[in-house]
């Protein structure tokens, strides 16, 4: 029994004292010093108390059984997929169309154009007062902002600029000979292809009514119009951010991240729908400042993440660290196969680390709330875009804190995997992002020196 007893302690010793060292290693790699030496300190505690059982093995043999069988059925527990009841399907059955003219960036544009502010608050009359104190604030690039930065600016200006050139791309002729295609071969190459420019995950969904805005409101010249909803198949694509660049929130880095990936996303979407059209068949893309339809739920309900508490998209992999675009066409393709879930929104419920360091308050700690008809949380955009035109950046900090927002390594995909099988790894595994990470995160004064 002794002898049996031994071995499994010295199994445990080494097994643990790895793991730890790999999690230090991979830390200090990421650049998380606290994490790093945190992880480094449990090495050293770690090799120390199970030392001391095994040097204690004569006199303590029942303590010591007591504590490998505690950590047997921990880790029996540990793999139990377990969630009281069945994750909440979102009822969209009776969901009504978002206005394209409720966007915060929208109703920021029409400060320039007094007709359609005339013609905005005839129909919103309670967003007039709230709009006109975010209307004083200083437009992005203006030096009086506090991440303001002379030589950066340009930059992320003419990547918007870009953009908004690109608008033509979005559509084009199609081709007038019809091809005859495997819908099933046409999606695995619309994915490869998708794969083969940037993007790290691609699916595809059948169109609701929901999906779309109901009205455009980004540009003057079509403002107030219906929006095109002929189309059947949405091609929702996924483009990482650099996790080192977000973790500088709210600084303007964040801002360059998201416009250079609104750059990447905004090819792969108009590539793809001249692929497609080329076959014949009349599609869309849907990028920055040119959507008709809304990237959020067609990603979550293709199966691509699920929706996070600050009201964004959470992907399986990269949680709130990626930007979308969607390809629309009337070409009928098979539905992405959702995978199992992996219960991030039931994390969110418990985590509320980004409404803790929101520095505008603009998270929820609440449950979430019933809007358009349909259960969903989403962020209060008055605050939000207040704070980012105080700023000069679309700060990201919910973003940066949130645990999904890690590097794609062994150790973090383990935890991905840890959290998805029940409440109390969930629990346990906020506790640790708390100890590594920190619970609070410091609001920066000034720009990074290297911000890019």
């Amino acid at each position: 029994m002794t002898c049996i007893l031994i071995s499994v302690n010295w199994i445990i010793l080494i097994g643990t004292s790895l793991f730890l060292m790999v999690l230090s290693l991979s830390f200090f790699r990421e650049k998380e010093i606290r994490a790093g030496v945190t992880a480094l300190v449990s090495f050293i505690l770690n090799s120390v108390f199970w030392g001391l059982l095994l040097t204690s093995m004569d006199t303590g043999q029942t303590l010591n059984i007591f504590i490998v069988s505690l950590l047997g059925l921990f880790g029996i527990i540990s793999l139990i997929r377990f969630f009281p009841g069945r994750p909440k399907e979102r009822d969209t059955s009776k969901a009504v169309q978002y206005d394209e003219r409720d966007n915060m960036f929208d109703r920021n544009n029409i400060q320039h154009h007094p007709e359609l502010m005339k013609q905005y608050y005839a129909l919103r009359p309670e967003k007039k007062s709230i709009d006109h104190q975010i209307h004083q604030k200083p437009e992005f690039g203006e030096k009086e902002q506090v991440f303001h930065d002379q030589y950066t600016v340009p930059g992320y200006q003419a990547a918007f600029e870009y953009l908004e050139r690109s608008i033509p791309l979005s559509v084009g002729n199609v081709s007038e000979q019809k091809a005859s295609i495997d819908p099933v071969q046409l999606c695995k190459t619309i994915r490869d292809l998708s794969i083969f420019y940037g993007a790290c995950d691609v699916s595809f969904l059948r169109l609701k009514p929901h999906h779309y805005y109901s009205h455009k409101g980004r540009h003057a010249e079509n403002w107030g119009s219906k929006t095109d909803q002929n189309h059947k198949t949405a091609i929702a694509i996924v483009v990482p951010m650099r996790v080192e660049m977000i973790k500088k929130a709210p600084t303007s880095s964040v801002l360059q991240e998201s416009a250079q990936k609104y750059v990447e996303a905004a090819k792969i979407s108009n590539i793809l729908a001249g692929y497609i059209r080329n076959f014949g068949y009349p599609a869309r893309a849907h990028n920055d400042a040119n959507y008709d339809t809304l990237c959020v739920p067609i990603a979550v309900e293709s199966g691509l993440g699920e929706l996070g508490r600050m009201g964004i998209f959470m992907h399986r992999v990269f949680g709130p660290c990626v930007r979308l675009a969607i390809v629309t066409t009337d070409l009928e393709l098979p539905d992405s196969v959702c995978p199992k879930p992996l219960y991030m929104e039931n994390f969110c419920k418990i985590c509320k680390k980004c409404a803790d360091n929101c520095p505008s308050g603009s998270v929820s700690h609440g449950d979430e709330p019933y809007s358009r008809n349909l259960r969903h949380w989403s962020i209060n955009q008055e605050k939000c875009f207040s704070y980012w035109k105080t700023i000069g950046s679309d700060c990201g900090l919910c973003i940066s804190v949130c645990p999904y927002t890690k590097p794609d390594t062994i150790v973090h995909r383990f935890v991905r995997f840890y959290i998805s099988r029940n409440v109390l790894n969930q629990k346990i595994a906020l506790f640790m992002d708390d100890l590594l990470y920190g619970r609070h995160r410091k609001i920066a004064r000034t720009n990074p020196v290297n911000i890019l």
